[in-house]
């Protein structure tokens, strides 16, 4: 038992940090004799001046992790809410709302028979009440992480409670973990959790499921809009019978043209105009609805009973088993009412679903039914052929604007699902616009945006019918739900902390549903579904494989992960040299202000260490210069910056926090550096107990501070005697005035000697997609004449 308990509390440290970070903690405490730690300090300010530097002095890194800095969910009530509730209309629901317009002639190849249509219909109903309104809207969604939603996101959170993935070191302070302590689990949740994190394959096959679950959603990306738009476009030959198809693919494809061009628009600015469009068009088919049932068969209400599903099932056996894979059409876009939770939330959505979307659903097809009652025929097409005499043409119009709102639900999906992927380095950085300064998760990715633009309309082109791309739709849709359904059972019992047993019942229940609804659409794997599946697979072996090389790269930057004092130590004549490990070289001082960048990281930046190891010299000040960005619009410029001393002489840590509408690195950004770390010093000389307090930033102090009369060596450090030296301010003053150098690291790296072929191909792709991927120098809004890029190289 004290065996388990101490396999526990280690698994509980290796949660909170990655193995990077504490193989760099345990290195750091076999390194203490050199003088230089670099860990946050717990004894509070320590003033660190050149005169004052003493073997024994911890460095100054206050504030380095927050609590604002962690992303949260937004809250909103009242007005806010329900103006986001009814936005989510326009977005949310044009997929699962124009479904009416395909379900039953997707479902049934011919006329069907009453008893056969009840029987679809009560399919239909329970599919609406079991699979969204049960499991999503009242379970699922309240699996998000912080207000992110997406079966990526659940695995995300799930890593937060559960030791199954590493994270790179750079962003470990971005990322808050809650891991329950072992005594807080049930008993059975406790074995549950020790089991998984044991297992290499299962926290493989958990990292499978969450990319697997994103590719399928990016592959519905093509074919929902395509499936949308044409299933509306497809309407006109009620009125036109004799429209070629030609003409049907032209205009498809020119709507989805147009649809893809307004994104930049941003989610907002695009309801604005989307909403009305699905309200009215989910109103006209309710008032359809109503009048088919009034004028036609209302006794297809008994199909709520749920006696009459199975009862088809049973009566049609294999055949009806099959028609489920046109039943769940009825709920396809469900998987994006998760994903797209960031954009709006939670309370949105389950506003808008329960007041509005699921009643007008549920009449709908109760009123589509009522007229095939008596039209059999009308199964083809049921919307336009049970409009109601003089509505044939408005509801074509309403159609296909409600047809190409549809789209959005699946677009928006793939923008916020491609930022969390590329979040947890699981694929290039891309540019990600935020455009909403209300809204934080309501994102656009314009290379997306125009690539999703260009698959769409060649699949709307190969396809040419809704049957052809039903077949290729549904599948994708099971996997994401099946796979949700998974990965909620496990969020229910280690980060809801239920028992296993209790969690046991609804996972068996909804596993079943999901099993019988997805074994069908296998079936439709050789009509069109191969091809959702194929582009999955590809572009999850693209994730994984970036993942992997990400990873490996970290393992190759570990060395560099040191503290300060595994590169620099003291020697006996108070100088500066390289550690004893880097063969004691002496160090030489160069004039100006040296600000060596790193992205995210609280540690030694990599080009720092690689500057030093190399060039065997230090700028006579140092800043390192941190950026962290933030999941809010802007910082206020009282928190942006957090100015800390090393314990290296003259070395400053600057963690620059900022927003997604904030402009991090501008021209003057060795200005505002010089202005931060004086005002620090400042600060400190004239109350060193408050060196952690958060202080103001200000304008250049024009006053210097004069230390007490000592002597100084030719380093300036302090030796004895009355030679006065310049105060860390003066210091600064002169380094800046002289010249201030920008530092950056250019990492090379190239594929370890003696790799099996195997990893040497994986890694040559990665690389090559990292090399035509990566930002370069040239791109920052510097000085040109101030920028010193390290080149190094790296074997992995």
């Amino acid at each position: 038992m004290q065996d388990q308990d101490h396999a526990d509390r280690k698994i509980d440290i290796d949660d909170s940090s990655s193995r990077f970070e504490l193989a760099a903690l345990s290195r750091t405490r076999t390194n203490r004799s050199d003088a230089f730690v670099n860990i946050r300090s717990r004894s509070g300010a320590r003033r660190l001046s050149t005169a004052t530097y003493r073997a024994d002095v911890e460095d100054e890194d206050p504030k380095l992790r927050t609590a604002g800095d962690y992303r949260e969910a937004q809250v909103f009530s009242g007005w806010s809410l329900m103006k986001l509730s009814f936005q989510s209309l326009g977005v949310i629901y044009g997929d699962i709302g124009t479904s009416p317009l395909y379900v039953f002639s997707s479902t049934f190849a011919g006329p069907p028979t009453k008893q056969d249509l009840i029987g679809v219909l009560s399919l239909v109903l329970w599919s609406l009440i079991l699979m969204v309104t049960i499991k999503y809207v009242v379970i699922v969604l309240h699996a998000d992480n912080d207000g992110e939603g997406g079966t990526f996101s659940t695995y995300s959170l799930l890593s937060r409670y559960m030791n199954i993935t590493n994270r790179d070191p750079r962003e470990a302070s971005l990322v808050q973990m809650k891991r329950f302590a072992t005594g807080d689990l049930e008993s059975s949740g406790r074995y549950l959790r020790r089991g998984i994190e044991a297992s290499k394959f299962v926290k493989i096959l958990l990292q499978v499921i969450g990319i697997f679950a994103v590719t399928m959603v990016l592959a519905d990306g093509l074919l929902t809009p395509a499936q949308s738009v044409l299933g509306a476009i497809q309407g006109i030959e009620v009125a036109a019978p004799s429209i070629s198809k030609s003409t049907i693919i032209g205009v498809t494809d020119a709507i989805l043209i147009l649809l893809y061009l307004i994104q930049p628009f941003g989610i907002s600015k695009i309801s604005v105009v989307f909403a009305p469009i699905i309200a009215l068009w989910l109103g006209f088919n309710a008032v359809f609805g109503i009048y088919n049932l009034a004028k036609y068969d209302a006794t297809v209400f008994k199909a709520f009973y749920p006696y009459y599903a199975f009862e088809y099932l049973i009566r049609n056996k294999e055949q009806g088993w099959r028609h489920l894979g046109g039943v769940l059409l009825a709920f396809t876009g469900v998987e994006a009412l998760f994903a797209d939770l960031g954009a709006f939330s939670r309370r949105a959505i389950q506003i808008s679903w329960l007041g509005y979307v699921f009643p007008c659903l549920l009449i709908t097809y109760i009123g589509q039914a009522a007229f095939i009652s008596d039209h059999p025929e009308a199964y083809s097409n049921p919307f336009f052929n049970a409009a109601p005499p003089g509505t044939l043409y408005p509801a074509l119009v309403l159609a296909i604007l409600a047809a190409v709102v549809a789209s959005q639900a699946i677009i928006t999906a793939s923008f916020q699902l491609l930022a969390q992927v590329m979040k947890l380095s699981y694929f290039p950085q891309l540019k990600v616009i935020h455009t909403s300064k209300v809204h934080h998760g309501q994102l656009y990715v314009p290379m997306a945006n125009w690539l999703l633009m260009i698959g769409t309309v060649l699949v709307a082109s190969i396809y040419n019918n809704t049957t052809s791309l039903g077949n290729a739709y549904g599948v994708c849709v099971m996997f994401v739900t099946f796979f949700d359904t998974l990965m909620v059972s496990l969020v229910a019992i280690f980060v809801w902390r239920f028992s296993p047993l209790l969690v046991a019942v609804p996972w068996l229940l909804f596993a079943c549903l999901d099993g019988a609804f997805l074994s069908s659409a296998l079936t439709k794997v050789p009509d069109g579904a191969w091809f959702t599946l194929t582009l999955a697979a590809v572009l999850a072996c693209v994730f994984l494989l970036w993942r992997f090389g990400k990873e490996q790269q970290w393992k190759a930057e570990a060395e560099d992960r040191y503290p300060t004092s595994h590169f620099i130590a003291k020697s006996p004549n108070g100088d500066l040299r390289l550690s004893d490990a880097h063969h004691g070289i002496p160090l030489t001082n160069v004039r100006g202000l040296g600000i060596f960048f790193d992205k995210a990281g609280e540690t030694t930046p990599i080009v720092f260490s690689q500057f030093i190891t190399k060039l065997t010299c230090l700028p006579e000040v140092m800043v390192f210069f941190h950026l962290r960005a933030l999941d809010r619009p802007t910082v206020s410029s009282e928190e942006r910056y957090t100015v800390s001393r090393l314990a290296i002489p003259n070395c400053y840590r600057i963690v620059v926090r900022y927003g997604f509408n904030d402009e991090a690195i501008t021209p003057d950004l060795g200005l505002i550096v010089y202005n931060e770390v004086r005002t620090f010093i400042m600060a400190q000389e004239h109350s060193p107990s408050e060196g952690l307090s958060r202080y103001k930033p200000s304008t250049v102090v024009d006053q210097t501070i004069q230390e007490a009369p000592q002597e100084v060596g030719s380093s300036g450090q302090r030796v004895s005697g009355t030679t006065v030296i310049p105060s860390d301010v003066s210091l600064l003053d002169r380094a800046f005035a002289h010249k201030v150098l920008f530092i950056t690291g250019k990492e090379q790296m190239k594929i370890r000697a003696k790799s099996n072929w195997v990893r040497s191909c994986l890694l040559w792709a990665f690389l090559w997609i990292r090399d035509n991927t990566r930002n370069r120098i040239a791109n920052l809004r510097l000085p040109a004449d101030g920028i010193i890029e390290v080149g190094f190289l790296k074997e992995i």
